[in-house]
């Protein structure tokens, strides 16, 4: 019998099994069903594929779940316990979404960045997004939406602290 390994998904316990070599992004939307990351590129380049590891954002395409053995992984779907996370609702409020596949891993260096700065200035902002591709010319939009929401987080609304 193979060895199992602890992982948290979202909060919730996974046993990883330690001679499987799924990658993270595999476990997390073919097996778990959390299809919100994205698989782009598959090479760690395009940024879709983010997800929070222990707070940090993290390429899940191209590493083995098994990697992440007693660690805590956050996807877009567990970045909220309660409703949105005001940066998904200022990247709405800025209409900063076109085709919306790369917003996935946008919206999870975003997070992470508010979470280590809740008020990272304009170049900050454009830098902790920088290895993010998108297409849609939508770039302007979502530097306004991290803005708008750390302003919503500095303020003390939903997920705010003061």
């Amino acid at each position: 019998m193979s060895e199992t390994l602890p992982l948290q998904v979202n909060g919730q316990a996974v046993a990883l099994d330690a001679d499987d070599p799924v990658a993270l992004i595999e476990l997390l939307r073919d097996r778990l069903g959390l299809k919100a990351t994205r698989l782009g590129c598959g090479l760690e380049q395009c940024g879709a594929c983010m997800v929070l590891v222990d707070g940090l954002p993290v390429h899940s395409c191209g590493r083995e779940a098994r990697a992440f053995s007693g660690r805590a992984v956050t996807t877009i779907e567990g970045l909220s316990a309660d409703g949105l996370h005001p940066l998904q609702q200022a990247l709405i409020d800025e209409q900063a979404g076109q085709c919306g596949f790369c917003l996935s891993g946008i919206l999870i260096s975003g997070a992470a960045l508010l979470a280590a700065n809740p008020a990272p200035s304009r170049a900050e902002i454009a830098a902790a997004l920088d290895g993010h591709l998108c297409r849609c010319g939508a770039h302007n939009r979502i530097l306004a939406a991290v803005e708008r929401a750390a302003a919503m987080l500095g303020a003390g609304g939903p997920h705010g602290s003061r």
